[in-house]
């Protein structure tokens, strides 16, 4: 079973999916179980991951026309990964994962969860990306005090709710060929040439505002999440893909502008996931704001 670090050996694991693209070291810290996605480039299938499908990899290939999909785990594999947990110490599993209505992931966790040999929770969290991995990172603070699964799971629904997912894109194309722009579907024909801000709404990709260049769409962007952030206690992730010097420009601004709300924590900046990038293309950037539990 592929996975991408150790796992701890308190009564609740957290498992999660690599679309919640945490650093490998917050990982290795909080003790989490990485279940990769796929991503099938050309004729090609590769796990998410350093050592597989990798957003260059991704960036390469949408610019050059290359065919590119991605599949989700399936039960099987999920279920090698509840084992692993169990041999490792787990006597309660909480699964956090990305949106169902934007993955069969969380599908794959509940069929495995019926036939693992410890309880398991399979959490949908209704968001995309770090806000996913703040879930579960809250999820793994609880496991952590000796909170029961119960209080795990609410403790990931809760920060997933409470969480910001904002996001620009240069073009709506990648998104409207995978089938996953819900109602920014609005936005397309004529609208393409606009640039578009996008949140993720109850699970689903919302259209929230059309702007007319990229410069005004980043600099909405960063008001959006000031507001998102208010005078909140939170954690700030920066995403991008094929765009980094947007993305640390970004960054360095929201580090400043919300210095007290961010209490001496970074901004965390990278580039988004091989799995997601399939679907934004290059371009993209994304900020989540996450209130501190």
């Amino acid at each position: 079973m592929p996975a991408d670090s150790p796992v701890s050996s308190g009564r609740t694991v957290v498992v999660t999916d690599s679309t919640a693209s945490l650093p490998a070291e917050v990982v290795a810290e909080h003790g989490l179980l990485v279940v990769p996605l796929q991503v099938v480039i050309g004729a090609q299938v590769h796990d998410e991951g350093e050592h597989g499908a990798t957003p260059d990899m991704v960036a390469a290939a949408l610019k050059s026309f290359t065919p590119v999909s991605t599949s989700r785990p399936s039960p099987a594999t999920m279920a090698a990964a509840y084992e692993r947990a169990v041999a490792d110490g787990a006597t309660s599993i909480v699964s956090v994962h990305i949106s169902g209505d934007m993955s069969g992931t969380f599908e794959s966790a509940q069929l495995a969860a019926r036939e693992a040999s410890v309880p398991v929770i399979a959490v949908d969290s209704r968001q995309v990306g770090v806000a996913t991995g703040y879930a579960a990172l809250a999820a793994a603070e609880v496991a952590a005090a000796g909170g029961s699964a119960e209080e795990v799971a609410e403790a990931a629904r809760a920060r997933a709710e409470a969480s910001s997912s904002l996001f620009y894109v240069d073009t709506l194309e990648y998104l409207r060929r995978g089938g996953r722009i819900g109602a920014a579907a609005a936005l397309l024909g004529g609208a393409l040439a606009v640039k578009p801000l996008l949140t993720i709404s109850d699970g689903r990709v919302e259209s929230l505002e059309r702007v007319r260049t990229s410069q005004r769409a980043l600099a909405r962007l960063e008001e959006l999440a000031a507001e998102a952030a208010g005078d909140q206690s939170v954690d700030v992730c920066v995403a991008h893909l094929a765009s980094a010097d947007r993305a640390a420009a970004l960054t360095d601004r929201l580090a400043e502008r919300l210095a007290d709300q961010l209490e001496g924590r970074d901004v965390w900046c990278g580039e988004l996931g091989a799995v997601l990038g399939a679907h934004v293309g290059p371009g993209m950037l994304a900020v989540c704001v996450a209130p501190r539990p």
